[in-house]
């Protein structure tokens, strides 16, 4: 029965294992923080330079069917460099002042970007991906030159 008692109160090498099991209880979810955070970060920076730069192209270009082939352009590409899906892209263009043609002389073109980032190891079974996403919104304006459109 002595020994018993003894060993019951011998500490030596635990502090290693509780160091051990620990580090691995908080370093996991640090981890996932951290790969979370980086997909959302670049998601949000694809679509704000999506919205900035294709407000910028619609009020440089020549006229409207080169603002609408130039910004298409650019979309695709941005959503290929920052690894975006584009069935969950979403661009809408608006002028100001309302009642206007869209892009028109003088006119303010705003640009804004809609778009949804899964959760990093989120399966898509049952639509858990759709449902355990952040959506993200960027906008950006432009002013159109008021020589726009004359050559």
């Amino acid at each position: 029965m002595l020994r018993w008692s003894r060993w019951g109160r011998n500490d030596d090498g635990s502090a290693a294992l509780e160091f051990i099991t620990v580090g691995v209880i908080f370093l996991v979810p640090l981890v996932y923080l951290v790969i979370t955070l980086g997909a959302i970060q670049e998601h949000l920076l694809g679509a704000e330079a999506a919205a900035r730069h294709t407000a910028r192209i619609i009020g440089q270009a020549d006229d409207a069917a080169t603002a609408a082939a130039n910004s298409d352009a650019l979309l695709a590409n941005v959503i290929v460099e920052y690894g975006m899906d584009a069935s969950r892209v979403d661009v809408s263009v608006s002028c100001r002042p309302a009642g206007i043609d869209c892009p028109s002389a003088g006119a303010t073109v705003i640009v804004t970007v809609r778009t949804a980032v899964s959760l990093p190891l989120v399966p898509p079974i049952f639509g858990l991906d759709a449902a355990a996403s952040i959506p993200l919104h960027a906008e950006a304006a432009q002013k159109v030159s008021r020589l726009w459109g004359s050559g």
